[in-house]
């Protein structure tokens, strides 16, 4: 594929591996990159496809949050010297998620020999964003925007004010059901849809960490299915299900198997707040 214009000069190119959206921003003097892909290899091909399509310098790259398959390839950029841009927890949730699963992965390298693990190493943003704040690296304002813990606690959604464009990464999902993988907050996760519903208008372009370009009321629709599935959780900790009854007992948006995380998760945080549980 190749780059796709969403909006006004917002570039979107959709990679097969992961099926990953990376977002080109040019400006003036150069270009930001959102989301650097989930491995050294990876990471170079994005690079040769920002110098291929739009000839210009890459001056900085954003993290919409600290999965592997967003922010992998960091080290290749940061070789390179690019300003590496991303929530101020990627630190934390590396040493708890992504560092262990990287080991993991290295122990096994015949696994997925495609993403050639033993050149990533884990490279932390070197911006870090604790409150809301505007770039303009490349001449062109782009604003940063750290979402309350939902997907993860490292989410960070970056818009473009002149194209009304919002890169969400993961917080919103469209080719597959949303990933309550490590380090989700599936109770709070409807909240951190709430908080920035309250910032799209019903123009603004939403482009998802995997999947189409998508609109505000996919937004409202994601946020209630979230809802739905947030409610489900409390109730069944309040009547003493466990994962089975629970799952085996809520009509849900999802299937059984995408959503056993997000029960195991949600009674975990549960059992740290309230008593009395299965």
């Amino acid at each position: 594929m190749t780059w796709i214009e969403v909006a006004s000069n917002v570039f979107v190119k959709r990679y097969k591996l992961d099926d990953l959206n990376v977002a080109a921003i040019p400006g003036p003097s150069g270009v930001t990159v959102v989301d650097t892909g989930g491995s050294s290899a990876q990471a170079r091909e994005i690079i040769a496809d920002i110098k291929d399509g739009f000839g210009l310098p890459i001056v900085d790259a954003i993290n919409t949050h600290a999965h592997y398959d967003h922010t992998f390839g960091n080290c290749v950029f940061a070789e390179l010297g690019i300003p590496l841009v991303g929530h101020h927890r990627i630190p934390a949730h590396y040493a708890e998620y992504e560092a262990p699963r990287l080991a993991a992965w290295r122990s096994e390298p015949a696994r997925e020999p495609d993403k050639d693990w033993g050149k990533v190493v884990l490279t932390e943003p070197t911006e870090l964003v604790r409150e809301a704040r505007s770039l303009a690296h490349g001449g062109r304002e782009i604003r940063l925007l750290p979402v309350p813990r939902g997907h993860t606690d490292t989410d960070l959604a970056v818009f473009v004010p002149d194209a009304r464009v919002w890169l969400l990464g993961d917080v919103v999902e469209e080719s597959g059901p949303p990933m309550f993988g490590s380090g989700s907050w599936p109770l709070e996760w409807p909240a951190a849809l709430e908080r920035l519903l309250a910032e799209l208008m019903p123009d603004d372009v939403v482009i998802p960490g995997h999947g189409r370009p998508v609109g505000r009321e996919f937004v409202e629709r994601q946020a209630d299915s979230l809802n739905l599935v947030a409610s489900a959780i409390r109730n069944a900790w309040v009547a003493g299900l466990d994962f089975g009854q629970s799952l085996g007992s809520s009509e849900l948006p999802w299937p059984e198997w995408m959503l056993r995380s997000a029960f195991e998760q949600g009674f975990s945080q549960l059992a740290l707040q309230l008593p009395g549980g299965p």
